[in-house]
């Protein structure tokens, strides 16, 4: 009998991704809070203790254990730390214990679940929420679900919609059409080809994560309803950081209402895991009672689930991390500029470095850890096309001045000489340092 090589195809294909520069190395980061001995220098889970390192990092494992700075979290507001939302996950832990016991369907719904959907259904002006195990499974649960149940659908997606989505829809096994980014124009011109009677689902992002960019809400509301088609907003870069309550963008921008699926996470703004969707009664319950990726999964823990609900009430309540998070973004973005860093024209949060160059990018990251205890993780296909490698710089409300100037020196001192940004600048620059 041949036996097909399986370890030899896995070797080969894991040789080939170091070559491209797609090969990631975790870094062992252990975040740092009040408490521990010795004591962080901050007190604000920015900063991090490196363990362990691989790879590339190897030639400065004599630096290990030494604390660094991370400019990359998704913990954008910082609320993993507040002391609101530590406490409420105490005592939860002390009254229901460690894990929720089961599925949703089979013992696994406390109370602290009914009460959080309904948190995250007022929080969106809905009649109904339903929380998933990741923003990832959400996505993935609910458009596979919907667009393979409901008879004859076509799904109209953003060219740079997120994996979830695109997998989601993939599984659905429904015709699909893909829009150009962000552009309603192209969306009313795909739209004018299907038929009027067919169902039809379009799907777009609030915040796009690796380039930073709004989508134009209200104009691309206005083509979906003269068509008749089903909205479903991805919101889960933008909850808890826009909107007067932290509702997202589409509450900044005063067309909440109009959305029929708004999907969103736990684990960004809101500091913790777990995803969810909102919107009428009808079609929450329509993905709870049919959707296997919600209905085989154990459900978030209880004690969790209270934290986050520490975490909406308190941001719906309070703007002060938002205003401190708008603060900050719009110094660093300034100085990067000012430096003449190869920075996206970014409206949002998120500050996308362009690079270029897989390989390169994983040097320039190893260099700030190296030299500057700073911490960034390179972006590299397939989460950014070939070609459009970044470091992606998300600064928070706990980053203080002396974070800011230590980060922007140090990417002066790694970045190419010159004003120029080319893959070819970098590679000169790298080599030699």
């Amino acid at each position: 009998m041949i036996r097909f090589e399986f370890g030899d195809f896995f070797q080969e294909r894991l040789t080939q991704l170091r070559q491209e520069g797609g090969y990631r190395i975790f870094a062992d980061l252990e975040r740092r809070s009040p408490g521990q001995k010795p004591e962080p220098k901050k007190n604000d889970g920015l900063t991090a203790r490196l363990r362990t390192a691989g790879g590339a990092l190897q030639a400065f494992d004599h630096r290990l254990g030494r604390e660094v700075t991370i400019w990359c979290s998704n913990d954008y507001l910082g609320m993993s730390r507040h002391p609101r939302v530590l406490s409420a996950i105490h005592a939860a832990t002390d009254r229901y214990g460690a894990g929720a016991g089961g599925t949703r369907n089979i013992s696994g719904t406390s109370h602290e679940h009914v009460l959080l959907e309904a948190e995250l259904a007022d929080l969106h002006g809905k009649e109904a929420a339903l929380v998933f195990t990741s923003g990832y499974v959400a996505n993935d649960a609910a458009l596979s679900t919907i667009a393979r149940l409901v008879p004859n659908c076509v799904v109209f997606s953003d060219a740079l919609n997120h994996a979830s989505m695109i997998e989601g829809i993939r599984r659905s096994g429904v015709d699909k059409v893909v829009f150009a980014h962000n552009d309603p124009l192209d969306l009313d011109r795909q739209m004018q080809r299907i038929g009027p009677g067919r169902p039809k689902l379009v799907c777009f992002e609030s915040c796009y994560s690796m380039d930073g960019d709004f989508a134009p809400l209200e104009a691309m509301l206005d083509v979906a309803e003269k068509h008749g088609a089903m909205t479903y907003l991805d919101e889960v870069h933008a909850v808890g950081l826009y909107g007067e309550r932290g509702g997202g963008v589409a509450e900044r921008d005063g067309v909440m209402h109009r959305v029929d699926l708004i999907q969103g996470t736990l684990s960004k703004g809101f500091g913790a895991i777990g995803g969810y969707i909102a919107g009428d009664a009808a079609s929450v319950d329509f993905v709870r009672s049919f959707a296997p990726g919600f209905i085989f999964s154990t459900a978030l823990p209880p004690a969790v689930v209270a934290g986050i609900r520490a975490a909406i009430r308190h941001l719906k309540q309070c703007g002060n991390e938002r205003a401190a998070l708008q603060r900050r973004v719009a110094s660093v973005k300034m100085r990067m500029l000012e430096c003449d860093l190869p920075i996206l024209p970014s409206p949002s949060h998120i500050l996308p470095l362009m690079v270029g160059d897989a390989v390169l990018a994983k040097r320039l990251s190893d260099s700030l850890l190296e030299r500057h205890g700073i911490y960034v993780q390179p972006i590299n296909h397939p989460t950014v096309p070939r070609g459009t490698e970044r470091l992606r710089i998300t600064p928070t409300p706990q980053h203080t001045d002396a974070d800011e100037t230590h980060l922007i020196e140090a990417l002066v001192d790694v970045w190419p000489r010159r004003t120029s940004t080319s893959s070819a600048d970098v590679r000169h620059f790298v080599a030699g340092a």
